[in-house]
């Protein structure tokens, strides 16, 4: 076995810190003001963190080649653990959402966990080849991106369906069927944007965002405006002014506004860059991997990172629609957090092996 991918490693803890230090520079205000203690964000997240480094350091010394024999039963879990969203007294309602279970200690998110178990069983799947695999493959994507909708999160179907064709494509899956699913995905999605007020909303937003600040638009303006007072070098550590409760969702889906704002335009091309350093390691390993089920995993798994990524930067620059889509390891929340580094504890290993 080789040595794991140290640059991989390096640059997810110093993402993974840095994300602590923001949460905790953007909550501060919002955390005194609803909890009466501004540490209340970095407390929890703080938790969070550690569990990740566990689970990424169990994941980088567990053999993934295990993975293969428990990639059924994790995608059984995932998918119980997705209809129980909606049962009441279990699923967690917030601001007309149902994307959490409620276990007590802890809230949690199924369809992170989603993501990672589909990338383990599709990986797992397509090791082998199997003719007229489309139509399965099509029905259990379908079942996983309809229960996610329904909760309803179109962010993460999307990662969900970007995850899921990269995984087929990687494997040998025929071009034609893309082509045959691309007009269908693109049918499917008007249509469900058409029919949820809401992101009809965001939509006519992103397509004409010259409104007043108080019509739909104004969480997007807050976002502009971030960036642009953010200018080449920032305002400075600490000196945000959006984080005084103009940003909504400045811990979360829009921590990176904050950090353009703070670190400007240089600070925020170097976080882009070491996304992409990220995911060129992450195909690396794909690349390099001695099986088929390691080269799909890995495929997969960098995936849906990028997609990740690609999403929540492309909402923040306006040059996607608004979405729910946390910044990996920078953004505040446990579940994704705590998968997105079992991802990468799982890139480790094979990296090991490579």
């Amino acid at each position: 076995m080789k040595r794991i991918d140290v640059l991989l490693l390096i640059l997810t803890i110093l993402l993974t810190l840095f994300g602590l230090l923001m949460i905790f520079d953007a909550s501060s205000y919002i955390a005194f003001r609803d909890f009466g203690n501004k540490y209340h964000y970095l407390r929890e997240q703080s938790v969070w963190i550690v569990l990740g480094i566990l689970s990424m350091g169990f994941f980088s010394f567990f053999d993934y080649k295990k993975l293969y024999y428990l990639a059924l039963p994790m995608l059984i879990v995932s998918i119980i653990l997705l209809l129980l969203v909606f049962i009441p007294g279990i699923g967690v309602y917030v601001l007309g959402a149902r994307r959490w279970i409620n276990l007590g200690l802890f809230v949690l998110q199924p369809a992170e966990f989603v993501k990672l178990s589909l990338a383990v069983y599709l990986s797992a799947w397509f090791s082998n080849k199997e003719r007229g695999r489309f139509t399965a493959f099509s029905l259990l994507l379908g079942l996983i991106m309809l229960l996610v909708m329904f909760e309803p999160d179109m962010g993460t179907a999307s990662i969900i369906l970007a995850e899921a064709l990269g995984v087929y494509f990687l494997s040998g899956g025929s071009i034609t069927h893309f082509l045959l699913a691309i007009p269908v995905i693109g049918a499917l999605g008007y249509l469900l944007i058409k029919f949820e007020p809401y992101r009809a909303q965001r939509l006519a937003t992103f397509l004409n965002f010259n409104q007043s600040i108080e019509s739909t638009s104004y969480h997007v303006k807050q976002i502009l405006i971030a960036l642009g007072m953010g200018g080449l070098s920032g305002v400075g550590i600490g000196n945000s002014l959006q984080k005084y409760a103009y940003l909504p969702e400045n811990t979360t889906d829009s921590i990176f506004a904050i950090i353009a704002e703070e670190f400007g335009f240089i600070g925020a091309g170097i976080l882009i860059i070491i996304y992409m350093i990220i995911i060129w390691r992450g195909f690396l390993i794909a690349n390099r991997a001695k099986d088929t089920f390691g080269k799909l995993l890995a495929g997969g798994i960098t995936i849906f990172l990028g997609a990740q990524i690609l999403i929540n930067l492309g909402a923040q620059t306006a040059l996607l629609p608004l979405t729910g889509v946390p910044l990996p390891f920078i953004s505040y929340g446990g579940s994704a957090l705590v998968v997105d580094m079992c991802s990468i504890g799982i890139l480790l290993n094979i990296s090991k092996h490579g």
